[in-house]
C-alpha cells in the first residue's frame, strides 16, 4: 500500500512538474520578442460625440461650432508593470491627429518589446530639443506639418494645437470666427507631456496587438480648468491666455478602455 502511495505521489509530482514547465513555455512564447501597439484618438466635445459644425454650449454660455481640430502627438513612452519604460524612437514618434482625416486617428507603433504595459505618456507639440535641431533635423515631419497647416512658419515654429470655428455669445449675437493655436511664443514654449494610467494592462505579445482607446475632449482646450471667453478676443495665438490654454490640455485626454486582441 505504501509502495502504491509512493508511486501515486511520484506520478502527481511529475505531472505538476510538466504542467509547470508547460505554463512557463506558454508565458515565454507569448512574452519574448516584439509586437505592435495601437493608440486610437477619439475626439469628443464636453463628453458628447464630436461632429464638425455642430453647436456645443460651453460653461460660460458661448456656443461654438468647430470646423478645424488638429494636434501634434509626440515622444510616446510606455511604462511596464515593473516600472521600467520603453521609449518609442524619436524618429518614429511624431504624429498629427486631424479630426477631418480618419486615418490619422489610429497610430500604429511597431517593434514594441513584449510586456504588460500600465501607462502611456506623450507630448502635445514638438519638443524644443527636436525643434532646436533646425529645419534639416526635422526629417519628413516638417513637410508633413506644413502640408497639414500645422506650421506658423519655420522661424515661428509648429502649431501644437489648432482649434478653429465660429461662435456666438450673449454679446456676440452674429456668428464670428475664432482661432486657437498653441505653440512657441516668446520665452514660453508651451509643450505639454500627458501621462495616462491604463484601466487594464496593454498586453503586447508577438501574437497580440493591444489598442489603447484614448478619448480627447476638445472642449477642454477652451473650457477646462481655465475658462476662455472668446467674446474677449477670438483669435488666440499668444498673450496671457495661451499658457492657460496650454494648462488645459493636461485634462483633455482619458483612456476609455484597452483592447487586447
Amino acid at each position: 500500500m505504501k509502495f502504491q502511495l509512493k508511486n501515486i505521489a511520484a506520478v502527481v509530482a511529475i505531472s505538476l512538474s510538466f504542467a509547470s514547465c508547460s505554463n512557463d513555455d506558454d508565458v515565454n512564447s507569448n512574452t519574448l520578442g516584439e509586437g505592435n501597439l495601437k493608440l486610437e484618438f477619439d475626439q469628443i466635445y464636453n463628453g458628447a460625440d464630436f461632429a464638425f459644425n455642430t453647436a456645443y454650449t460651453n460653461s460660460n454660455g458661448e456656443v461654438v461650432k468647430v470646423d478645424v481640430a488638429k494636434y501634434i502627438v509626440s515622444n510616446i513612452v510606455l511604462t511596464k508593470m515593473d516600472g521600467s519604460v520603453y521609449t518609442v524612437p524619436k524618429s518614429e514618434s511624431y504624429f498629427i491627429i486631424d479630426e477631418e482625416t480618419e486615418a490619422t486617428h489610429l497610430i500604429n507603433l511597431p517593434n514594441i518589446p513584449a510586456a504588460d504595459y500600465t501607462k502611456v505618456s506623450f507630448g502635445i507639440g514638438v519638443d524644443k530639443e527636436q525643434f532646436d535641431l533646425g529645419a534639416t533635423g526635422q526629417t519628413s515631419f516638417l513637410q508633413t506639418a506644413q502640408d497639414a497647416g500645422m506650421m506658423w512658419s519655420w522661424s515661428a515654429g509648429y502649431k501644437f494645437v489648432a482649434l478653429e470655428g465660429k461662435f456666438t455669445s450673449s454679446t456676440v449675437t452674429t456668428e464670428a470666427q475664432f482661432k486657437v493655436h498653441t505653440g512657441q511664443t516668446g520665452n514660453d514654449y508651451n509643450y505639454n507631456t500627458i501621462t495616462l494610467d491604463l484601466p487594464d494592462n496593454a498586453l503586447v505579445r508577438t501574437t497580440i496587438t493591444p489598442q489603447i482607446h484614448i478619448m480627447a475632449d476638445l472642449s477642454k482646450i477652451i473650457d477646462g480648468t481655465n475658462v476662455i471667453n472668446l467674446s474677449d478676443g477670438a483669435t488666440i495665438m499668444g498673450g496671457e491666455k495661451l499658457p492657460l490654454i496650454t494648462a488645459n490640455l493636461s485634462n483633455m485626454f482619458e483612456v476609455h478602455h484597452v483592447h487586447n486582441d
